[in-house]
């Protein structure tokens, strides 16, 4: 007897509770940043005016590169990976991508804006979304962020 689409659901393995809300972060925060520019909740006026500045001069949806590193640059800070994180910006790594020094500011807005975020999840959780959490629901939005960037 052939199975029915309803023993393929019935088969299948229950999702651990955090499992399913990661996925779902996930993809509330991918879709942040496909939303161009992003929310900001708040901010100082010293940044407020920065901030201005730097998104009048990208009107649009940053390149897809400039988002890449941004997420590179997340992680190394999320992983505590203080001398890579000086590394990167000591030696301009983000050239080697092929992106500019005018595209310097919108990587370190973008990925500050991305671990302000994931921070923010964690102190929301009090603490239950720990680190490596949060770098899984950094992967797992970059990879929705791509896939939906792609298309």
């Amino acid at each position: 007897m052939q199975p029915t689409r309803w023993d393929l659901i019935l088969e299948q393995k229950p999702k651990p509770v955090l499992e399913h809300v990661l996925d779902e972060i996930s993809k509330l925060f991918a879709g942040d940043l496909n939303a161009w520019p992003p929310k900001i909740e708040a901010f100082d006026e010293s940044t407020g005016q920065t901030l201005e500045k730097l998104l009048t001069e990208t009107p649009r949806r940053p390149a897809v590169t400039v988002f890449q590193q941004a997420f590179h640059l997340t992680r190394l800070d999320l992983s505590r990976e203080f001398e890579a994180y000086d590394d990167y910006l000591r030696n301009q790594r983000w050239l080697e991508a092929g992106l500019t020094a005018k595209d310097k500011g919108m990587v370190l807005f973008l990925s500050r804006f991305m671990a302000e975020q994931l921070l923010g999840l964690g102190e929301a959780t009090e603490g239950r979304v720990t680190r490596v959490a949060m770098l899984d629901v950094l992967a797992r939005t970059e990879r929705l962020f791509l896939k939906e960037a792609r298309q």
